[in-house]
């Protein structure tokens, strides 16, 4: 594990509830992620994190996972957070998803390995994601058409959280842990494009 800019809670700090969501964060991933550990030394912060993190999984129902996740996966890579794209190849291997195919993401928008809703997301998360921001109307129009209204906001909501992470992990100095060897992958391109 890396050094964090500000350190991880270690569990014997962590208080004792605090040492039972790290429990369960052990059992569920393998090891507690750097981001809760690190945020524990603001309690509240800990907490709504966690609560929110809960909550937008357990809402995230209406769009396809592989929609989902990719768009997610795209804004670390193009924010340049090693630990989410760590993390979250992890998740997408455990979600039975073909993280093989995450090499050629750069070409998502020829590769035959993506369906169209699938290119559509990545490159809603790319123009969301962008300095300034370059969502279209048009774009906007097209991701209602392809998912409902429901599965816009969800996919907004998702690509706008992940912008959050990322940026709050890449500040912070919390990267990779190694959650997933195929972490690398296209972090270094995209930290040059």
């Amino acid at each position: 594990m890396a050094l964090t800019r500000i350190p991880a809670v270690p569990d014997e700090q962590a208080g004792l509830v605090g040492r039972l969501v790290y429990r369960y964060a052990r059992r569920r991933f393998g090891e507690v992620p750097e981001p809760f550990a690190v945020a524990r030394h603001h309690r509240g912060v800990f907490w709504a994190g966690l609560v929110a993190e809960m909550a937008y999984e357990k809402a995230s129902k209406s769009l396809p996972t592989s929609v989902r996740e990719l768009a997610v996966y795209r804004t670390a890579t193009v924010v340049g957070c090693q630990w989410c794209v760590d993390f979250g190849t992890m998740l997408q291997r455990l979600d039975g998803l073909d993280v093989e195919r995450l090499q050629d993401i750069d070409s998502y928008a020829t590769s035959p390995l993506y369906s169209r809703p699938e290119r559509l997301a990545i490159a809603y998360a790319d123009a969301m994601t962008a300095q300034p921001p370059t969502v279209s109307d048009e774009q906007v129009v097209e991701l209602e058409r392809e998912f409902g209204r429901a599965g816009l906001i969800e996919l907004t909501t998702q690509i706008g959280l992940e912008n959050m992470r990322a940026r709050v992990n890449h500040a912070l100095g919390i990267t990779g842990q190694g959650f997933d060897a195929a972490c690398k992958v296209r972090l270094e391109a995209s930290a040059k494009g």
